[in-house]
């Protein structure tokens, strides 16, 4: 499945889907044609929005070609208002479906793909400003490793509580999980020394330090 947005919808690139069987749900940009075809859809979400004073959002799918397609494509509109106006948008994709599931189940995983990066990016994937390439190598590993841990204890220890959707940025603040390790290298070896919690038994810190053998 390939996800992309608006800055990927090309003819070349979608052609070679279609022919190597690669399915596709790619952001179309909005043009005049387009908010004209769904100029009766935004109306309607408009009419729902005023109604209910909440988010409405209403899909259709149509075939159409493109100025430069050499074929013509199956397109999602999707007409949603909010407080904030109508919002159109628009894909256009190979899948075969209902257009809401397309639009909901496929096209919406890009956004999140997007979300995992930028959290990458709060534990500082992003910092390499060391002058060699092992250095900066190691830095993104590291935030990596990080990132694993903290998705890993979001979905199986926070499951079902109000940090269930919580960002790497906001877990370790609101909920108390910061540790202060003890690292130790040796040669291939990496230690590291976690220190008991404060209300454990009275057992000495050094006895109850774990790590790697």
């Amino acid at each position: 499945m390939f996800r992309a947005d608006s800055g990927f919808c090309r003819d070349l690139l979608l052609t070679w889907c279609d022919r190597n069987e690669v399915k596709y749900v790619v952001g179309l940009a909005r043009n005049e044609r387009l908010l004209a075809l769904a100029g009766a859809l935004m109306r309607k979400a408009e009419r729902q929005f005023k109604k209910t004073e909440q988010k409405a959002a209403a899909l259709y799918g149509v075939r159409l070609r493109g100025r430069y397609w050499q074929r013509l494509r199956w397109v999602i509109a999707k007409a949603e208002h909010t407080d904030k106006g109508s919002n159109p948008r628009f894909i256009v994709t190979n899948v075969v479906g209902d257009s809401q599931r397309i639009y909901d189940r496929r096209y919406c995983q890009r956004g999140e793909m997007e979300n995992r990066v930028k959290e990458q990016m709060m534990l500082f994937a992003d910092r390499v400003s060391a002058h060699r390439w092992w250095a900066n190598q190691w830095r993104l590993l590291l935030s990596a490793l990080a990132y694993t841990l903290m998705e890993a204890l979001r979905r199986l220890a926070l499951g079902g509580t109000a940090l269930a959707q919580a960002t790497c940025a906001t877990n370790p603040r609101e909920a108390d999980q910061k540790l202060a390790p003890v690292v130790v290298a040796k040669l291939t070896v990496l230690r590291l020394h976690l220190s008991s919690p404060p209300h454990a038994r009275s057992v000495s810190s050094r006895s109850r330090r774990v790590g790697p053998p």
